[in-house]
């Protein structure tokens, strides 16, 4: 005998790496993944609550292993891991997970504050609970079709007969190739009265079907504080964000009389992690408006946590929205209503979209149901109508039963019986051989002959069935529904509390070395001279301020950084580098360090003559990059402060030897650029000193050992208009090297 020789397939590696991976990708999405509109559940799941009903473990029943049951779901339906598969199982007995679970577990099955914890599924043991009768309760009434299992040798069904939209009452999440799904639970009682509105107007609008399903249910109680046009936007969609918020309530008590309680968080938050999250602010010390925190949850509060303000004159409203800011105590919820609809594609869906592929699908189980039972139906009346031929003519039945050859074909032939009528005659027991059975037989028969008419009713109109369907509907919403737990309450996101507006303005020193290193020490006595310096290095400058305030550090190149002074390292130590907080650019050489509110005013000029006044706040940069401010070809001069633009003047020193004094309400107010000319410069001319002169203030000038006071008499004869050159100075006072305005006197 010749040996068959099978050739190998050869395909390019790219053509096959393409298909496999595109069948992998499609049994993920298909087989693993995204749950089914009819009954929103995925493969694992379903496998689950068949196993369980399988072996018995209906809501009556005592609760078993899970072991056992996971044990049945790998050995006949889900050849895959069992730590997977337990975990699904754990998902769907998580009161905090599930809107309405459909697994009741005796056991640890982990808590809201570690979903993970739960016991090995050897300690666990479950059982369904009432609500999985709603997925289950049609399964053998041939509504639904069923498919061998992975080995062939049982069969599951491809779907559950859901009775009501599972989909949305529970909801889920998974992540599939290429794809996602994240669907939020919803309250049962509000899908019902949404469903039956649609069963009446199929044309009803998504807006409409709002009014009935205002939003996202969670289990966990929290409010949703979406704004309703955010909420129509995702259910026209399929696509958005649900936004959540604890819920919290004033309390008498605690150490100052006040305390706030948290008593829902929301979905899927860790009441740990609120903790862990409010701890860290509090050991920052970005938090001091709170005292203390302590968790009181227990088993008649499963969410109890417990903050102390530090004061009752502490503005607790103010204090939760920077919370809710900072913390996951407002959480955004995604929403991807994507789901393998009925024709068995997986695609995102709106809500009305999902609502009616739902009922289509419900109309078609219902169907499917009433034409089982309708068979059912007729095949008793089918046997009855038999029997009772036989009890007419029973004398003759016996007879052909004891003396003919082939009593089976005799019956069929003389009574005209059918082959399944004869059998079940030949099956009946003596016993059932009484007088009364024909009565028994008749009044079976019009009770099944109503039965029929009934049924033949139903499936003849569209209306009544839709009236049934919504019957159902109505009465299983009435038997697992319950009240919504999260309350809609349209807020806007919450805003955290800025660093001055929580922590106390306290005075402070900002100390800069000529090496760089910055400090900051407490108070405005403290004396940077006495410091103490790395070797080599000394005090360049420094500043007063208070903490709240801005701390801008001007370079030679007229670039602005801004740094908080909360962030930099006390005084007691040599401080820090300067450039491990900002990233001086060019080769900049900083010159002068500033503090002040925002609206603080600055004269910003360079030696090449020109200059504006600027607010501090807009010489505050986002970034360590800093901010471009001053454009200039010379020199930066120091930056002096503007008190008042209209009694104020400016005075300019040149190094010719000229004064020029000016109104300071003759240059602009700019936020960056080169400004204006403040004094016209001749030559290799250029500006020596500047100062911002008070009305009526007399101006000293100090030129090496000798300074000369110019009083309102003798400055008149220096003042003119901004741009002009000025007059010259008296004779061994043309060489300034600064100025200032003198003290105004006690």
């Amino acid at each position: 005998m010749t040996p068959i020789v099978i050739e190998p397939e050869r395909l390019p590696l790219r053509v096959f790496a393409e298909k496999a991976y595109l069948d992998y990708s499609m049994y993920v999405v298909l087989d693993r993944a995204l749950p089914h509109v009819e009954d929103g559940l995925k493969p694992v799941q379903r496998r689950i609550i068949y196993a369980m009903s399988e072996l018995g473990l209906q809501s009556t029943a005592k609760h078993k292993k899970s072991a056992r049951t996971v044990g049945d779901v790998l050995g006949k339906y889900h050849p895959h891991g069992d730590s997977a598969c337990y975990e699904a199982m754990v998902t769907m007995a998580q009161p905090f997970n599930y809107r309405t679970p459909l697994v009741d577990g005796q056991g640890n099955w982990g808590s809201a504050d570690d979903p993970k914890s739960f016991a090995a599924m050897r300690y666990t043991e479950s059982r369904l609970t009432p609500y999985a009768q709603a997925l289950l309760a049609e399964l053998e009434q041939g509504t639904v079709q069923w498919a061998p299992n992975f080995d062939g040798t049982l069969e599951e069904p491809k779907l559950l007969p859901a009775r009501l939209p599972n989909i949305l009452v529970n909801g889920t999440t998974g992540i599939a190739v290429g794809m996602a799904t994240d669907i939020p639970p919803h309250n049962i009682g509000e899908l019902v009265k949404a469903c039956i509105h649609l069963l009446k107007h199929p044309n009803a609008s998504i807006d409409k079907l709002m009014e009935f399903v205002p939003g996202p249910d969670f289990p966990t109680g929290c409010e949703v504080i979406s704004e309703s046009a955010e909420l129509l936007k995702l259910y026209q969609t399929g696509n958005g964000v649900v936004r959540t918020r604890a819920r919290w309530e004033r309390e008498d008590g605690g150490v100052n009389g006040l305390q706030i309680v948290i008593t829902h968080l929301p979905h899927q938050v860790s009441g740990n992690k609120i903790q862990e999250q409010i701890a860290e602010q509090m050991r920052a010390k970005k938090l001091p408006l709170v005292e203390d925190l302590r968790d009181e949850s227990d088993h008649e509060n499963p969410c109890r946590l417990v903050i102390i303000p530090r004061s009752n004159r502490i503005d607790v409203d103010q204090l939760m929205a920077h919370l809710f800011a900072t913390t996951d105590l407002e959480k955004s919820v995604r929403v991807n209503l994507n789901m393998i609809g009925l024709d068995g594609r997986p695609r995102v869906k709106n809500l009305r979209e999902i609502l009616g592929e739902w009922l289509a699908f419900r109309f078609t189980t219902v169907t499917r149901r009433l034409n089982h039972r309708l068979q059912k139906v007729n095949d008793r009346l089918h046997l009855l109508e038999g029997l009772l031929i036989a009890f007419l003519n029973l004398d003759e039945v016996i007879r052909i039963i004891r003396f003919e050859d082939e009593p089976r074909a005799t019956l069929m032939r003389t009574f005209a019986l059918s082959e399944i009528q004869t059998d079940y005659i030949l099956d009946t027991r003596l016993r059932q051989l009484q007088r009364l059975e024909e009565m028994r037989i008749k009044g079976e028969q019009d009770e099944l002959a109503t039965e029929k008419a009934k049924l033949e009713e139903l499936l003849g109109s569209d209306d009544a069935l839709r009236k049934l369907i919504s019957d159902e509907l109505r009465e299983d919403g009435k038997k697992y529904g319950d009240a919504r737990r999260s309350p809609i309450v349209a807020r806007a996101p919450a805003v955290a509390m800025s660093a001055e507006e929580i922590l106390p303005a306290e005075s402070i020193t900002v100390v800069l070395s000529k090496a760089g290193w910055i400090r900051a020490g407490k108070g405005h006595e403290l004396d940077p001279a006495t410091l103490n310096y790395k070797s080599g290095d000394e005090y360049f400058a420094h500043t007063l301020g208070k903490t709240n305030q801005l701390l801008i550090l001007l370079d030679d190149k007229g670039r602005a950084y801004t740094l908080s002074p909360r962030d930099l390292p006390s005084a007691r130590s040599q401080g820090e580098p300067v450039t491990t907080k900002i990233d001086i650019q060019d080769g900049g050489k900083l010159i002068a360090m500033l503090m002040g509110t925002a609206d603080e005013k600055l004269l910003l000029a360079g030696s090449d003559g020109y200059g504006f006044i600027t607010k501090l706040g807009d010489m505050e940069g986002r970034n360590k990059a800093g901010k471009a401010v001053l454009n200039l070809e010379g020199v930066p001069l120091s930056p002096m402060r503007v008190l008042d633009t209209v009694t104020e003047r400016i005075a300019i020193a040149t190094a010719e030897g000229r004064l020029l004094v000016f109104p300071a309400a003759e240059l602009p107010e700019l936020v960056k650029g080169k400004g204006n000319k403040l004094v016209t410069l001749k030559g290799e001319d250029r500006i020596l000193a500047a100062c911002v002169l008070p009305a009526g203030r007399p101006l000293e000038l100090l030129c090496g050992k000798r300074s000369l006071t110019l009083k309102a008499a003798d400055l008149a004869a220096f003042i003119g208009s901004r741009a002009s050159r000025g007059a010259p100075l008296p004779r061994g006072f043309q060489r300034v090297d600064s100025m200032s305005a003198e003290p105004a006197k006690a």
